[in-house]
Order: structure tokens, then sequence, then C-alpha cells
């Protein structure tokens, strides 16, 4: 009887310890290298559907800058609780201004600007502007701030609303849809023909 009490408790401290290491190791995974992000909403349509996961990679813009053309995890500036996902479309220092429905960079390579060509969205969707940028009026983006746009523009609340977004508030970049198992999926940075 000794020896099984003893047998049950090694059993049941080896569990703890299992359990106990695991959790150590989510703890370390979810805070610095990755997390599973759920999509809310419809402001990502037509590639990111309400209901879908994400794995967030955490680690990239550690060790370097955000991209154009990138989907990122960021807290929203309205609700900081809450994370939103969106579309990098403007870099700091360069300047967007919405014009005609179209959205158009300012940069050193491009001090004439031109055409953001976002294939990505649906046919003849239109890139109105809104409170914080509204249509004809160009705006410079400050250093370490990003413009973010959702895909879908007719229902995001995006920068257009309520402004750019920092790199500290960036949670980092959306590296693969799992769930549903069906649309399983690495995220791709969109490519832009300047």
């Amino acid at each position: 009887m000794k020896k099984l009490l003893s047998s049950l408790f090694e059993t049941f401290r080896d569990f703890i310890e299992t359990v106990f290491l695991a959790l150590a190791l989510f703890v370390v995974v979810n805070t610095f290298i990755a997390q599973l992000h759920q999509v809310t909403g419809n402001s990502m349509l037509p590639d990111f559907h309400d209901g879908e996961y994400l794995v967030t990679d955490k680690v990239t813009y550690r060790f370097r800058e955000p991209k154009r053309g990138e989907v990122i995890i960021f807290k929203a500036p309205e609700a900081p609780t809450r994370d939103y996902i969106k579309r990098v479309i403007g870099l700091p220092g360069e300047s967007v201004e919405l014009r005609e429905g179209r959205v158009y960079i300012y940069n050193r390579s491009h001090p004439d600007g031109f055409t953001l060509n976002e294939t990505y969205l649906r046919p003849k969707t239109l890139t109105e502007g809104k409170k914080f940028l509204p249509a004809g009026k160009r705006y410079i983006i400050p250093p370490e701030n990003y413009l973010v746009f959702g895909d879908n523009r007719e229902v995001s609340s995006d920068s257009r609303t309520w402004g750019t977004v920092t790199k500290e508030e960036i949670v980092g970049r959306s590296l693969a849809r799992l769930w549903p198992p069906s649309a399983f999926t690495f995220i791709a940075r969109a490519e832009y023909s300047e």
C-alpha cells in the first residue's frame, strides 16, 4: 500500500510539473513569439472573414519596420483593450492623399506621387475620405507612425477615421490563417507596382 501511494504521488507530481511547464511555455510563446487572434467583423473582406483565427508573429518587428501591404494586428486606438486587424498603407515620412476614390503615395522615391494599385480590394472599390483623412487633403505621416486601412473600405473603421497607429501599438504581423482548416494559408504581403 505504501508503495502504491508513493507511486501515485510520483505520477501526480510528474503530471503537475508537466502542466506547469506547458503553461510556462505557453505564456512565453504567447507573450514574446506568437499569438492567436480571431478576426471580428467584416472590415478585411474579401480576404479575411469574421471568425477566422490567425497566428500573429510578434518577433519580426523587433528586427525590422513594418512594410506596406503587410496585414498587422494592433491595439485599437479607440479601445486599447481590443486588437484590430488592418493593412499597412502609408509609412513614416510619406504623404498620403485620397483622390477620386484612389490612394496616392508621395515619398522620396516618388515626389510626384504614385497611385497605390490595390489588387486585393473588390472590383470597383472606392477609398473615400473620412473624418481624420478627408478626400483631397494630403497628410504627412509622422515618424514611427503608420496609416492602416481595412480592405473592405465601405465598412472599415481605420486610419481615415481615427488617425495613425504608432509602432508601439503594433502587436505583430499576421503570419498564417489557422482556422477554418480548409482556409489554412500563410499570409503574404501585398506587392504594389509603383
